[in-house]
């Protein structure tokens, strides 16, 4: 369909102004709608490429997140755990979601969404199984290499902006050290 947009403006006064017989007001709509629309297509244009830069700096710290990881070291509520359980922690990252166990039993399994875009970069859990399941609990990381360090508030807390945990915080700060990346996923044909 093809608009070809003229006004014609008769002696008599303004009322009588048509659109190839569309009243003001329509042309007015019409008119509005178009611009809207070319302004949407200009901003998603514009919103794209930054889009596609998070998307991938997301993906690269995902896959940097994958496999088996072994706890070093970790406080909560500003204690420090002790050595032997800091050995009986794992924590496996498939996918967007992590399962903890701790001597073998579950400890959590939480969906993970990350944001590496911020600072410091942010990662949500969102608690599938454990004794927090249902709850979110919002976190801040670090992922260097095989190292991989987080803080997080307790269940509906604030996000932390740094990485500690002191006495009467209800903040969880570990590190992780990777024990086996994950295989890599087969070749599409």
């Amino acid at each position: 369909m093809r608009f070809i947009f003229t006004r014609s403006v008769a002696l008599s006064g303004p009322l009588t102004q048509t659109l190839h017989g569309i009243q003001p007001c329509a042309a007015d709509t019409i008119m509005r709608t178009i611009r809207n629309a070319f302004l949407i297509g200009l901003a998603a244009a514009a919103i794209s490429p930054a889009w596609a830069e998070e998307n991938e700096a997301v993906k690269k710290d995902m896959t940097r997140l994958q496999g088996e990881w072994l706890m070093v070291s970790g406080s909560a509520d500003g204690q420090p755990m002790s050595d032997p359980m800091l050995k009986q922690m794992k924590r496996v990252c498939k996918g967007d979601e992590t399962t903890t166990t701790m001597a073998g039993q579950l400890f959590f399994k939480a969906t993970i969404t990350i944001d590496p875009t911020k600072k410091p970069k942010t990662i949500d859990y969102q608690m599938t199984d454990g004794f927090t399941k249902g709850k979110k609990q919002l976190g801040i990381y670090e992922v260097d290499g095989a190292t991989f360090k987080s803080c997080f508030g307790k269940p509906g807390a604030e996000r932390p902006t740094d990485f500690t945990s002191k006495p009467g915080d209800g903040r969880t700060l570990s590190v992780w050290k990777l024990e086996k990346p994950a295989a890599p996923a087969p070749e599409q044909k």
